[in-house]
């Protein structure tokens, strides 16, 4: 089975990516891992990547179209994937379609991670850190260490933060988002694979709607 992951930054695609890549076991190819991975494996396309990358110059999505059908030929990904961070534009989402049908090979669904509430994203991202020693996850408000300064898990005192998670940082991101690919939401209901579930509920009740989605393909 083949699957999209769409959402803003912070909707939690990663958490969800991960858990499906567990009990369905789907790969889940994320651009950034992907582009990293054909660059220290120094193929020909990663090589071409990492030229344009050392002049400072944005990958363009030709570039970035020929790592993702790279990718989707390895045999891990043969038996189903789950794309996170891609198709980012209109122009992906063609060319995606383009590789799979040419590969005799579909896309089952596309699950966006719907936010019905932009300050509410902003609170919870610009609020989260991490141990630095572990990477166990906390919270300002929703999660913090049981003892105060000391991580639960590995009893460092050690914190830090993304810089890109500051509010002002994430709504810059969000902008983006809703400017190149929110019209994939569109795209994708006129396909009729587009499944919308609020990302802001309980990750528990996320993943049990997600579940639900692959129970209608099965």
């Amino acid at each position: 089975m083949n699957i999209i992951l769409l959402g803003p930054p912070g909707s939690g695609k990663g958490t969800q990516a991960r858990t499906l890549t567990e009990k369905r076991g789907l790969v889940q190819l994320s651009t950034g891992d992907m582009l990293r991975a054909a660059m220290a494996a120094g193929t020909e396309v990663g090589l071409h990547a990492k030229d344009i990358m050392a002049r400072g110059q944005l990958v363009p999505d030709s570039v970035v179209n020929d790592i993702v059908a790279e990718r989707i030929d390895a045999p891990d990904a043969r038996k189903g994937f789950i794309l996170d961070g891609y198709p980012r534009t209109l122009n992906q989402a063609a060319a995606l379609e383009k590789m799979l049908s040419d590969r005799r090979r579909k896309l089952d669904a596309v699950i966006e991670l719907h936010l019905s509430s932009d300050d509410e994203l902003v609170r919870r991202v610009a609020g989260r850190y991490t141990c630095a020693k572990c990477g166990e996850g906390y919270h300002d408000e929703l999660k913090l260490p049981r003892k105060a300064g000391v991580c639960d898990k590995c009893g460092s005192t050690d914190f830090k933060r993304r810089s890109d998670d500051s509010a002002e940082a994430m709504r810059t991101r969000l902008m983006a988002y809703y400017k190149e690919t929110s019209p994939l939401i569109g795209y994708y209901t006129c396909k009729g694979n587009l499944h919308a579930i609020e990302g802001l509920a309980d990750i528990r009740d996320v993943e049990r709607d997600i579940e639900a989605v692959f129970v209608k393909l099965v």
